[in-house]
């Protein structure tokens, strides 16, 4: 995704939100990393595969939820 051109205020809250997301995807990206490590090179396809599809979904609705928590909580006022 190309970067997107933002106003003062919108790069304000995309700022507030990196740094929101950055526990999250630093813990996710441990576990996979951990998964990773303990497949041999004939298992990371396949089953291997599907767990980080699951992860990297599950991670991006906490993302989102996230998201929209904030702004509900009034940290931004831009449009929905």
């Amino acid at each position: 995704m190309a970067d997107l051109p933002l106003s003062a205020e919108q790069e304000a809250e995309a700022q507030r939100l990196f740094e929101l997301f950055q526990g999250p995807l630093l813990q996710e990206a441990r576990r996979l990393a951990r998964l990773f490590a303990s497949k041999p090179t004939s298992q990371m396809l396949g089953k291997t595969e599907f767990q980080l599809r699951d992860a990297v979904h599950q991670l991006g609705a906490q993302l989102l939820q996230t998201a929209l928590d904030e702004r509900k909580k009034g940290a931004t006022r831009a449009p929905a």
